[in-house]
């Protein structure tokens, strides 16, 4: 069975390296279906490797796009390794766009070691999934491995402000007006912007 690695998403071209992820969101769109945004199934028979992800860039220009998300149906951190290599290729191909990894911020602790020195000149923006506000809040929604998983994630988007250009907090417009004002005091406290995205079905 052919393995969606690559997939449009309006302007954007997105890289689906693992089905894998240390989350159960209650949100998670995983739960909606196979695919996202049209896509053909995003479930890997296995992690691709380097070999199939050139090939997969070889059916697309990414100079026809205007970024390049790292952004599938698992965590991409999870395929760290995988990640920085396939975003030091594409930074070679001709037009490629600027790049941006989606993660759930928990890359520390699946890893066990600090990680955002890893992204420095292969990723141009990171999108933190914060979720919620409070601890309690986070954990209930995002449902993660471990429970230092918020203060964590809080960690990792700190140190990335240090070696990536652009670093971002999000939460989905689901959770409760309070939730989002307190998800912003936490952005805020740490200097980093929060965008609350709608949720796609």
């Amino acid at each position: 069975m052919a393995m969606t690695i690559l997939y449009p998403v309006g302007q954007h071209l997105y890289v689906n390296l693992t089905n894998q992820c240390p989350c159960a969101c209650t949100f998670c769109i995983r739960q909606n279906g196979d695919g996202a945004y049209g896509s053909d199934s995003l479930w890997l028979d296995h992690d691709p490797d380097m070999d199939e992800i050139r090939a997969a860039f070889s059916a697309w220009n990414p100079a026809d796009f205007t970024e390049l998300v790292f952004c599938g149906y698992g965590e991409p951190t999870e395929a760290l390794e995988m990640l920085c290599a396939a975003a030091a290729y594409a930074k070679t191909l001709p037009g490629c766009p600027p790049v941006r990894l989606n993660t759930n911020g928990l890359s520390d602790l699946i890893h066990g070691k600090p990680t955002a020195h890893l992204l420095k000149g292969l990723v141009d923006t990171v999108s933190i999934s914060l979720n919620a506000g409070t601890k309690a809040e986070y954990l209930a929604v995002t449902r993660p491995k471990w429970d230092s998983a918020f203060e964590a994630m809080q960690q990792f988007a700190s140190d990335c402000k240090a070696f990536v250009p652009k670093v971002m907090f999000t939460v989905v417009d689901v959770i409760p007006q309070e939730e989002i004002e307190a998800a912003q005091a936490v952005a805020d406290s740490l200097g980093i912007p929060l965008r609350v995205r709608k949720y796609d079905s």
